[in-house]
């Protein structure tokens, strides 16, 4: 039978205690708003939560996404751009605090852990940016669908929701097994929202939106992967470890000039890219035509990403290693052809 359904206490049960395990979070059955994907979620909350001409506040560079959920809503793009010093990235809390506010400032579209730059939020990081928004009136749009892929063992996940209830009743928080367990294709993702006025103004835009269940296997697979599938999500991680080593590791030695940004959480390496001296244009087309890297180009998150280059390290090793030999010998050609 492959009709219509709707989530069963199975599904919630499920989120509920994988929240618990994997984040220390604990939530309830009813906060819990089933939702047929993160972005299409994120596209609506910010129709949902302001007004045309109101302004949406992203940290860039960011997931590309981001931008076209702001501009195609008609609300106004206000970037708070993050500080990119000694190879790492960290919050211009200064500008991200002025931005805030302006009065018609009244989302801030987050992403944690952070995507594309890799960054997994300090428990005081998330704790300032709570603040700040609590402070100022501005309602938080939480995306941590990648939460699950924490590669540091140090440290964890860190709802900001979670944090305190005042933060709690300002944010929608969005995620999904899709990044964890490859199921994007199930179009089965949730939303975690604690404040009972706001859940139903996202469950009275999400019908006028026309947007009712997800994917009838979806919820099963949610279920299955959250409930059954925790020791191949352990053995994923050890296998993005490795692949993290294999690529700073081969950089260092044969293409210093690419430095790979250090890594906390995601599957996705952000490389800087700017000491091969090329413009924006020549390093897209390098990659693409000479190299055969079909990546994400680093303009695609904002213009902060120029000099930068997104890659999957959720692959085969092998099939890393076959990449970062073709840069290899693509640079070399280049240099060669210039001398």
């Amino acid at each position: 039978m492959l009709g219509y359904t709707a989530p069963t206490k199975r599904f919630y049960d499920a989120i509920v205690n994988w929240q618990q395990r994997r984040n220390r979070w604990a939530i309830e059955p009813q906060w819990i708003v089933d939702y047929p994907g993160v972005v299409p979620a994120f596209f609506h909350l910010t129709k949902f939560l302001t007004q045309p001409g109101d302004g949406v506040i992203l940290l860039t560079p960011v997931y590309y996404p981001f931008y076209n959920a702001v501009r195609n809503s008609g609300r106004t793009l206000v970037e708070s751009g993050l500080i990119y010093r000694d190879g790492t990235y960290t919050i211009d809390f200064a500008d991200l605090e002025a931005k805030a506010r302006q009065p018609e400032n009244k989302v801030l579209l987050f992403c944690s852990p952070h995507n594309p730059v890799g960054r997994l939020w300090t428990e005081e990081e998330l704790r300032r940016v709570g603040q700040i928004c609590l402070e100022n009136g501005v309602r938080i749009i939480s995306d941590e669908i990648h939460s699950d892929l924490v590669l540091t063992k140090e440290r964890r996940h860190i709802p900001i929701a979670s944090l305190s209830e005042e933060l709690a009743q300002i944010t929608v928080t969005c995620s999904a097994p899709s990044k964890t367990f490859n199921l994007a294709g199930m179009v089965t993702s949730y939303l975690v929202i604690p404040n009972q006025e706001l859940r139903e103004l996202v469950l009275s835009g999400r019908n006028q939106e026309g947007t009712f269940h997800c994917n009838m296997a979806g919820y099963r697979a949610l279920e299955i992967a959250y409930d059954q599938c925790e020791d191949w999500l352990e053995e994923l991680l050890d296998v993005l470890r490795g692949n993290q080593r294999l690529v700073a590791e081969f950089l260092s030695e044969k293409i210093p000039q690419i430095k790979p940004v250090p890594l906390e959480a995601t599957y996705l390496q952000w490389l800087d890219c700017s000491g091969l001296g090329m413009s924006v244009e020549e390093l897209d087309r390098f990659m693409e035509e000479d190299a055969l890297w079909f990546t994400d180009p680093g303009s695609m998150f904002g213009a902060a990403g120029g000099q930068f280059q997104r890659i999957n390290l959720a692959c085969p090793a092998s099939a890393l290693r076959a990449a970062l030999e073709r840069l290899e010998t693509a640079l070399r050609r280049r240099t060669a052809a210039a001398r």
